[in-house]
């Protein structure tokens, strides 16, 4: 991720020029430590002119995201040349005045006020930031915009994959091509069932010799499954790698029953699981847009310890998250624990491959999803810790507590907004940026 920082000067002298160094060199010190790669142009920005010369270099060098500060107060007009040239939401960070003496030392604030209701009126997204540069929360403020811009980024130029078509009548998962691209700038990928298939019979018998031996080496007990076992779900694993390669894939979704465990004689959990652990996003059942919603958390700097939950039952205070089994280590119980992960076998008719093992207890978890209805694209969140389940169930089986209760009204109130049956779950509290994510992508909101 490159980002590039527009330090907006002026050509007439005014307010306090020294003041207005010393906040740009802490800006420069601050995004120097970030996460991301900075890049400055050379160019001293002080009119359009200059203004259209610095983006040139940002261009060229391949910027991302713009972060533009004025340390002391620019030329509003250089908001407009600014949004004809950004391609993702732009961030501008407005940084305090200084607190000793009675001279106004910056307006920082007030330039970027002005470009933002600028933008606005452009219809043109973007980002605030605000606070000294330097300090804590304002390095968590300007990371979260970051990654919030970058990711509108990406979705508009991404690419997800539907192998199969969705499981038989959940219609409410039903992706439209033309729509994810009308609306979000995004491209769906059909993948026919049998093509899976076909790919996953005609690997190499070494590769898959190898993948066993990759499993086996992840130190998962096996329950009910021996290594004729593994093979088989290292197929199903190395091929759906195989696709993400070849069609340069961003997240995908798999038609995992009824054909697939009939055809395969495994289910293809287990390479879920792994590919999830690796950092990709799949969804279960032809869930295109659950995928998104896994791809949208790990962007967004959740980790990559997220996965789709079916939302099984509730009270008015918890919400018992359960699925056949792909869920993430991080959140399940230690390794070897009674409720630890294990590879076993599918809770239904008992085929293998699938991660079996109970959500851990005491996390801090958001559970929310994007999906489509009435030709828009929704997001609703919770957030919520996670509790000892009440009984024991095969599969991934937790329970949480929904922060603010109210959760049978606000179940009802979702549904008639035809949010589907599944909800992504990530480790970590990430309302507050699911909506700022949702107000840069278009999105309704509901928290």
């Amino acid at each position: 991720m490159q980002v590039g920082l527009l330090v907006m000067g002026r050509k007439r002298p005014g307010f306090d020029p020294d003041w207005g160094a010393r906040i740009r060199e802490k800006v420069i010190a601050q995004m120097e430590g970030a996460f991301f790669k900075l890049f400055m142009p050379t160019v001293r920005i002080v009119d359009d002119l200059t203004l259209r010369a610095a983006l040139k270099e940002c261009g060229d060098a391949g910027v991302d995201v713009y972060v533009v500060v004025q340390p002391t107060m620019s030329d509003a007009n250089l908001g407009v040349t600014i949004a004809q040239h950004a391609r993702t939401p732009v961030i501008f960070w407005a940084t305090p005045e200084n607190p000793d003496g009675t001279m106004i030392s910056s307006c920082s604030l007030v330039g970027a006020h002005t470009f933002g209701a600028t933008l606005r009126l452009m219809k043109q997204p973007f980002e605030l930031v605000y606070g000294m540069p330097g300090e804590a929360d304002t390095a968590a403020q300007l990371d979260g915009a970051v990654r919030i811009s970058h990711a509108c980024g990406r979705i508009r130029g991404g690419k997800l994959g539907l192998i199969g078509y969705h499981a038989p009548g959940f219609i409410d998962m039903h992706a439209s091509s033309w729509q994810t691209m009308d609306q979000l700038g995004l491209q769906l990928r059909h993948i026919g069932l049998h093509d899976y298939l076909d790919a996953a019979a005609g690997l190499d018998a070494a590769a898959v010799a190898a993948d066993v031996k990759a499993v086996k080496a992840l130190g998962l007990p096996l329950q009910d499954v021996d290594e004729a076992d593994l093979e088989q779900a290292g197929r199903l694993y190395l091929a759906l790698k195989q696709f993400i390669a070849e069609e340069t894939l961003d997240a995908a979704a798999i038609r995992c029953w009824s054909e697939l465990p009939r055809l395969a004689g495994q289910w293809p959990y287990l390479g879920m699981f792994r590919l999830g652990e690796e950092g990709f996003p799949v969804a279960a059942e032809g869930d295109v847009d659950g995928a998104l919603s896994l791809w949208a958390g790990s962007m967004l700097g959740f980790g990559t310890a997220g996965y789709l939950s079916d939302w099984l039952e509730h009270d008015d205070e918890t919400v018992t998250l359960w699925h056949a089994g792909n869920c993430p280590l991080a959140l399940m119980e230690p390794v070897g624990s009674r409720h630890g992960p294990r590879i076993a076998r599918h809770f239904n008719n008992k085929k293998p491959a699938v991660i079996e093992g109970a959500l851990k207890a005491g996390l801090p978890v958001t559970v929310f999803r994007i999906w489509s209805c009435d030709n828009a694209y929704r997001l609703a969140v919770m957030e919520g810790e996670t509790v000892p389940p009440r009984r024991e169930l095969m599969g991934n089986n937790g329970l949480a507590r929904i922060d603010g209760g109210n959760v049978r009204e606000r179940f009802e109130n979702l549904l008639h907004e035809g949010m589907p049956h599944h909800v992504a779950v990530f480790p970590g509290r990430h309302a507050a940026t699911l909506r700022r994510f949702a107000r840069q992508t278009g999105m309704r909101f509901s928290g």
